[in-house]
């Protein structure tokens, strides 16, 4: 398992890095776009929506969906606070699966769940990127994600017993849980010195980062719940040996829209860091 974190990141994480910091707006806009695109045709199984053609028909349907939001400049925060209310809603599918099937088991009810997943998330990161210092926040947003993956992995291989949600994902453990919270803070405090914040605004970013690192756990485990719904092990095998893009993304499209609402709230998004 560690060996294909490592070369899964090792594959990936530069990719992103680049589109990062070296793609302007707009083909950051399109890169990211296409990301979606490939992950609405994965979500389309989870739906379960079987036949090739229709899965092509959903991803489609979520890149002009995207590309409609971008040309009529549709703003960001109504996306983002409707991310919000869906992850919400999320949280209670996963806490009470699987008894709560009857709510979203239907393929239209998860087709609909795809969009409210994969269009805010596109809209958070493009947010993100058009802010003042939007390379640093998305670079940040990054290590969020990834120190909370590591840190439960690593935590949960010493300490973990305790199952966080058995039903949904039998290796999630409390002691993970907890393990990536605190690699997220650590994460967030040596960011915050870095860039040399001081006081409310130091506050204001631990909270909204450890926020993040909890919806980036909700991203995975709700992926999960899906999969085991469907009874498949991994969204896709696009990316040989490592699974699906959505296998890859599952936290960063919870985490995105709750990083930029949350940088809107308390006022973060256009500090120009040091």
């Amino acid at each position: 398992m560690l060996k294909q974190r490592v070369i899964t990141a090792l594959i990936l994480a530069p990719l992103m890095l680049a589109a990062i910091f070296l793609l302007p707006l707009f083909e950051f806009k399109l890169f990211i776009a296409a990301v979606m695109t490939l992950a609405a045709w994965e979500w389309a199984n989870l739906s379960g929506l079987k036949q090739s053609s229709h899965r092509v028909a959903y991803a489609l349907a979520v890149l002009a969906l995207i590309i409609v939001i971008k040309y009529l400049d549709v703003a960001a925060l109504p996306l983002l606070v409707a991310a919000l209310f869906f992850w919400c809603l999320a949280l209670g599918w996963v806490t009470t699966f699987p008894n709560s099937g009857a709510q979203w088991q239907g393929t239209p009810a998860r087709a609909l769940m795809g969009l409210l997943v994969l269009i805010p998330a596109w809209s958070g990161l493009v947010e993100l990127k058009a802010q003042t210092s939007g390379n640093a926040w998305l670079l940040l947003l990054l290590l969020l994600v990834w120190g909370a993956d590591i840190g439960a992995y690593f935590a949960g291989k010493a300490w973990g017993n305790k199952k966080l949600a058995a039903r949904v994902s039998p290796g999630k453990t409390w002691a993970g849980f907890y393990g990536g919270l605190a690699a997220s803070l650590a994460v967030t405090l040596v960011f915050s010195w870095l860039v040399e914040l001081e006081g409310a605004q130091r506050v204001g970013l631990v909270l909204v980062c450890l926020i993040t690192a909890l919806f980036s756990v909700l991203g995975d485990l709700l992926e999960s719940m899906l999969k085991r719904h469907r009874g498949i092990k991994d969204s896709s095998h696009l990316l040989p040996g490592h699974g699906g893009v959505m296998d890859r993304i599952d936290s960063l499209t919870a985490a995105a829209p709750i990083f930029a609402l949350g940088l809107i709230l308390f006022e973060l998004a256009n500090v120009a860091l040091g």
